[in-house]
């Protein structure tokens, strides 16, 4: 196969290398020929033959250093046209030096004639290549059914914007076609790119969409930051046209302009503000040639922890998880990325005490990061004996590992959900912090609990779930009209669990800063919109009702805790709330029978030791303490 793509190229460079030898031919007696106002006679052609073939063997060293042979001609420049000077230039003063060298006598003006005939023959021959392809594309579009073509507006009239045009102008398999250019720029207003207007600034850009039948947008600012491009992409997600963007300077520096590293507009493009950033150096410091433990490392967020600690050169990374299919897809993507990772996949629950105590002794980790647990809120309320399970005696297990095989530290992913939690999974996990509190009293290991909002595009969040249904042709359900959640990107949330990491001294609550909340209607009505359809015309929009045990807005404090900076401004430690750890202690082993013996009143007992805790109680009377269950 990779004999057959070469034979072309092959061809072109022998068609290439004869067109500039005869070129070379061509010039140098042409020149005599002009500068004398006479034919040659053959007599004189032999005379000068020596010089002629001395002229081609220089010149075409001189070509191949200048790469004449190796650069793609249908995308030719200036670059391209300084180095034909270039070559010229040098292949002229060549001449020169071989009639000194051979004693002839040539006129020196004789030689600024052959160095402009051999510049047009070699430059002629490679931009009239492009001349040609450029033709034939353009040709053939315009030849096609306007039906078939997609007309494409261009946001951003510089270098980024250039190269997209020029992609789709020399590759007419794409069907589309460039109709304008959007700027800001005043100054490039009204003027043109290539016989295309650049119609106007952002303002305009729903009339031109409307006048020139715009199908297609891309967005093509690489250096803008996020802010101006979510104002840009807020206007554009008016017109129903399909948005692409170009993801960032990145791609822009290393001349990745092409149409397939565009992507998809995303509702968090519109949010408008820049990534989050973290000090890597504090990170690197407490992971770099660590050994780590993730426990639920195939998850969203565990999928993520793995990828960012990979990044930063640990001693050895031990993924935990139940599922294999999510293990296997994360251990397959870091052994590609990392080859020289000491990396260990586990399967294994974390309510199995017996395997969690085998897997620490084997690997004796340095640093847990405990992902593993039940997060769907509504599938939580129906089986609150499976949360308790593996959320909290999960949590309880590890925990005691950590302890028992002397583990540095020990980083607990928890959520705004359990800040005076309404449902059986924030309340779990109300007691996994609560877990971390108690051991971190009792045990040299560091605990602490990271708790944050909702991530954008993780496992069972809305976005994955507005895309399915949309797709579907819809309706696209939203619980209800005022419901409001704090979001952050996966990277984003993951990057600042790892700094508090490093900031944790033991026991804290440490609470990212998720930015503004995020009202879920405007999130719909937004992906619809960038879909290309108009809500509650093309798309409707249904509310289902608040599910049980869901909340309008998540709150990340409680109102008995305290706020603390740290140097990282978008972390914050909550003060820990006092409770008696023996009680607690002894009220777990009681919530445990209760749990196991799959009591159906699991939610009193739970309120028993999370008094924050609110839920909708049974109609039959409960008892007042756990030990009551128990005993019942």
């Amino acid at each position: 196969m990779k004999n057959n793509s070469k034979t072309p190229m092959l061809i072109r460079r022998i068609i290439l290398l004869l067109l500039d030898s005869l070129s070379i031919f061509v010039s140098f007696y042409a020149s005599f020929m002009i500068f004398y106002n006479s034919l040659l006679s053959m007599q004189f052609i032999t005379y000068v033959l020596p010089e002629a073939v001395s002229l081609w063997i220089v010149t075409m060293g001189i070509f191949i250093f200048f790469k004449l042979y190796t650069s793609l001609w249908q995308f030719a420049s200036v670059t391209e046209l300084m180095n034909i000077i270039l070559a010229t230039l040098w292949s002229t003063f060549g001449a020169c030096i071989i009639s000194l060298v051979l004693g002839l006598y040539v006129p020196s003006a004789l030689y600024i004639v052959y160095f402009l005939l051999l510049t047009l023959l070699v430059g002629g021959s490679r931009f009239g290549y492009r001349f040609v392809r450029l033709y034939i594309s353009r040709h053939h579009l315009f030849g096609r059914n306007d039906g078939a073509i997609s007309n494409v507006m261009v946001v951003g009239a510089g270098a980024a914007g250039e190269k997209i045009y020029r992609e789709i102008s020399n590759t007419p398999s794409l069907n589309k076609r460039v109709v304008c250019f959007i700027d800001d720029d005043p100054a490039k207003q009204g003027r043109s790119i290539h016989n295309i207007t650049i119609y106007g600034n952002r303002y305009r850009v729903v009339e031109a969409v409307e006048k020139l039948r715009v199908d297609e947008i891309y967005i093509a600012l690489p250096s803008v930051d996020k802010k101006e491009v979510a104002d840009i992409l807020n206007i554009c997600k008016e017109t129903k046209c399909k948005l692409k963007r170009l993801p960032g300077m990145y791609q822009f520096i290393n001349g990745e302009i092409i149409l397939n590293k565009l992507k998809d507009v995303e509702v968090q493009d519109l949010l408008g503000r820049d990534p989050i950033k973290v000090n890597l150096n504090e990170i690197m410091s407490y992971v770099t040639d660590r050994v780590i433990m993730v426990t639920g490392g195939g998850g969203s967020i565990g999928s993520e922890l793995c990828r960012q600690i990979a990044e930063r050169n640990p001693r050895q990374l031990i993924i935990v998880d139940i599922y294999e299919n999510n293990a296997y897809d994360i251990q397959m993507e870091l052994n590609k990325k990392y080859p020289k990772l000491d990396l260990q996949v586990m399967i294994a629950s974390v309510r199995d005490q017996n395997k969690i105590n085998d897997l620490f002794e084997t690997y004796h980790p340095d640093i847990v990061y405990h992902a593993a647990a039940h997060k769907h809120v509504p599938l939580m309320e129906d089986a609150p004996h499976e949360a308790i399970k593996n959320n909290v005696f999960g949590t309880l297990n590890v925990a005691k590992a950590c302890d028992q095989y002397h583990v540095k530290k020990f980083i607990l992913i928890s959520t705004d959900k359990a800040v005076n939690p309404t449902n059986i999974m924030g309340a779990s996990k109300r007691l996994c912090e609560m877990i971390v509190q108690t051991f971190d009293k009792k045990s040299a290991t560091e605990y602490v609990a990271v708790r944050f909002g909702n991530v954008l595009g993780s496992n069972g969040s809305v976005i994955p779930l507005f895309k399915k249904q949309i797709a579907n042709g819809g309706p696209v359900t939203v619980t209800h009209p005022d419901i409001i959640r704090y979001f952050m990107t996966i990277p984003e949330a993951v990057s600042l669990v790892l700094q508090a990491g490093a900031y944790a001294k033991g026991g804290e609550i440490f609470v990212l800063d998720m930015g503004k909340p995020v009202k879920i209607l405007d999130m719909a009505r937004n992906l619809i919109k960038l879909s290309g359809f108009e809500p509650d015309v093309d798309i409707k929009i249904e509310f289902t009702g608040l599910r049980p045990g869901e909340k309008l807005y998540e709150e990340m404090l409680m109102k008995e805790e305290g706020m603390q900076t740290t140097p990282n401004k978008l972390i914050h430690i909550g003060k820990p709330i006092d409770f008696d750890s023996e009680v607690f202690l002894e009220e777990l082993n009681d919530l445990y029978k209760v749990t196991y013996d799959e009591h159906s009143h699991i939610k009193a007992a739970v309120k028993h030791i999370v008094p924050t805790y609110q839920y909708k109680k049974e109609p039959t009377s409960v008892p007042r303490k756990i030990k009551e269950l128990v005993e019942a």
